[in-house]
Order: structure tokens, then sequence, then C-alpha cells
């Protein structure tokens, strides 16, 4: 069993959290704009589904940073095919990958903020 530092599926967590908010945000929209309720309804939905996902990728990005161990030895030249190499390097990729999905999920949250009802 690989540990969580080896594996690309830990690295691609952030990007995943933005897509099922991305799924989630506008699903919910449309369905809350199909039934006719009030669009308040879908603001308190997309905000609860927001910090949620925030959250989630705050957290990894925090574990991505520890696992990247920029303060600890400040040698990052990857020149060198060893495991050391390889844990550094996909906790910087995710931690640049957390940072990215971050942005993307508060844009997506926008048009909850701007648009006032479902027309």
């Amino acid at each position: 069993m690989r540990s969580r530092h080896d594996s690309l599926w830990y690295m691609i967590f952030a990007p995943g959290i933005w897509a099922l908010h991305f799924v989630a945000v506008y699903g919910w929209a449309a369905t809350i704009c199909a039934k006719g309720a009030p669009y308040g309804l879908a603001r308190i939905g997309i905000a609860a589904v927001t910090v949620i996902a925030l959250v989630l990728i705050l957290w990894h990005g925090v574990l991505a940073w520890r696992q990247w161990d920029l303060l600890d030895d400040g040698d990052h030249v990857h020149a060198r095919p060893t495991a050391g190499d390889r844990r550094e390097f996909l906790g910087h990729a995710g931690l640049l990958l957390a940072i990215v999905a971050l942005v993307g999920v508060v844009f997506v949250s926008l048009p909850a903020i701007f648009i006032g009802d479902c027309r």
C-alpha cells in the first residue's frame, strides 16, 4: 500500500473538490430556479457548499505545504529520482493546485453574489 505522500490522487484532491463544487453549485442553482423557489435559498446552499469546499482545499493546501518540506532542508533541486524528491515534488504540485482550486471556487461562487434572481 502506497502512502499518501507517494500518491498522485493526493495531488489532485484540491482540483477534484473544485470540480465537485462546480457541479454542486450549478446543479443546486438550476434545481432551485426550475422549482421556482426563492433565489435566497440558492444563495444559502451555494454559500454552504463554498465554505465546505474552501475549508477542505485549505486543509489540503496546508498538508501539501508540509509535504513540500520547504523550511527543512532548502534543497529544491530535484535532479535525482529519490523517494524524498518525489515526495517534495508532489507536495509542491499539490500546494500550487490547491491555490488554483481556491481561486476557482471563489470564481464559481461569484454569480450567487451578483445575480439577483433566476431570470
